[in-house]
């Protein structure tokens, strides 16, 4: 799916649950869905700055709240103080750095029938599930850290 499109969709889906979309929340969006780094709001708020002088850190926050709410946005706390979004895609796992704490996505589409199979075994109604993948990233194999 393209950027665009995927922007379409988050963008469609804010308009049905009744979230304005305002200039600021269009640009968080569009940077979360090009980023696939899972940026803090610290780091959306510094790349944004220049084109929304007078939005803080807070709005930034408030923002992805809603996102996070709608379903869109998902925060990911491993661990560390900052709490990191990502942008709600189908099918992908993230793999860590256990050393310098980096999360890269990693595609594998093959996992949904685990959530059909956990349901049937257990009779649970599945909501989602996470898979996380814990290494050493090649930066920090290299030792640049």
């Amino acid at each position: 799916m393209t950027h665009a499109h995927q922007l379409k969709e988050a963008l469609h889906a804010l308009k049905e649950t009744g979230v304005r979309i305002t200039p600021q929340r269009h640009a968080i969006l569009e940077y979360l869905i090009q980023s696939m780094s899972h940026p803090t709001a610290d780091e959306i708020y510094k790349a944004l700055e220049g084109k929304f002088p007078n939005m803080s850190v807070a709005t930034v926050y408030n923002n992805l709240r809603v996102f996070k709410e709608v379903g869109l946005v998902k925060e990911l706390t491993y661990g560390d103080a900052s709490s990191r979004f990502d942008f709600v895609t189908t099918h992908h796992y993230h793999v860590i750095c256990e050393t310098c704490g980096k999360i890269v996505d990693f595609h594998y589409p093959g996992l949904d029938e685990v959530e059909d199979l956990a349901a049937h075994v257990t009779g649970f109604k599945v909501s989602h599930h996470r898979m996380e993948i814990y290494g050493t990233c090649p930066d920090c194999q290299k030792g640049h850290h």
